[in-house]
């Protein structure tokens, strides 16, 4: 219901606007062929007749791009109340049987870890949206340091194997590095962007995963973190998209799969910030993808 009113508002706002570019198409027409003869009325009605021209096409497209963010937001929202009412729900009920009902030692360990677990997802949640105010605000370099990039990526590897009970031929390192490849930033937002490339590619695997992650660099000045996963894929025209505040791509498993859709919004951010960039691969639906950050490296001989 929500898409289809939003397809019908973009279709009336560009209806709209093709209907008055139309009328001003013809009143200029008009003004010019009533005033051929005076250079001065011919020039005004051109110069006038293009800038209100301009001027509609602006505002079709500020529409149009209004009604397509709020679009977003709303589905943000959505998203948001559901990742934050499914855990508490989940807590309140628990924590309701314990009250009410005995159990033995082994069902109250269950409970407890489940609501460990969904007071980490809650968590989880609240820090991905306070992240990402915190990337959107311009903030001082001061307190930035060398990092050691490649302790980063093999931390937050394994960090994610045992959050998602993965096992080591899941989630792997493609080609093993021992070397210390060193980056200048804050070693907490770059921990916060690795760790959501690899739970985006985690989210989107299916069942059978095989994400595999190699870091290069490609040149003496250059650090490249690539994640490459099975995964349902993404259409070409969404690869630019994903990485927009709250975008969430259109696919098999959009509605199975828990997110806000900040995660990769917070990657390039971060990216960016550091003075490198973050970019999607894919060959379409169903062909799993490739997740790129590159980052500058500080080398020393």
């Amino acid at each position: 219901m929500r898409i289809t009113r939003r397809t019908k508002a973009i279709a009336f706002f560009i209806s709209l606007g093709t209907c008055l570019v139309a009328l001003a198409t013809a009143l200029n027409v008009g003004w010019m062929i009533f005033h051929w003869r005076q250079v001065v009325p011919l020039v005004l009605g051109i110069v006038l007749f293009g800038l209100l021209i301009a001027g509609l096409v602006m505002n079709t497209i500020f529409l149009v791009r209004e009604i397509r963010r709020n679009e977003q937001q709303d589905s943000f929202l959505n998203a948001i109340t559901h990742e934050l009412k499914t855990p508490i729900a989940s807590i309140r009920l628990y924590l309701e049987t314990l009250e009410s009902r005995r159990l033995d030692e082994t069902q109250r360990r269950d409970f407890y870890r489940i609501m460990l677990e969904d007071t980490d997802r809650l968590l989880g949640t609240v820090e991905q949206v306070l992240k990402a105010s915190h990337v959107r605000q311009r903030s001082l370099r001061e307190n930035w340091k060398d990092v050691n990039f490649t302790e980063i990526v093999n931390d937050v590897l394994a960090l994610t194997r045992l959050r998602q009970h993965l096992s080591a031929s899941s989630l792997y390192l493609s080609s093993e590095r021992t070397d210390e490849i060193t980056v200048m930033g804050s070693a907490e937002e770059l921990r916060t962007a690795v760790f959501n490339l690899f739970d985006n590619a985690v989210k989107y695997s299916g069942k059978e995963k095989n994400i595999a992650v190699d870091i290069s660099t490609p040149n003496l000045d250059t650090v490249s973190l690539r994640v490459c996963d099975n995964g349902v894929g993404i259409q070409p025209k969404e690869l630019k998209r994903i990485f927009k505040r709250f975008y969430r791509a259109p696919n098999s498993m959009a509605g199975q799969v828990n997110g806000t859709g900040l995660g990769l919004f917070i990657v390039r951010s971060i990216a960016l910030r550091h003075g490198g960039d973050a970019y999607a691969e894919s060959k379409g639906e169903g062909l799993g993808s490739t997740f790129t950050m590159r980052l500058p490296r500080i080398y020393r001989v």
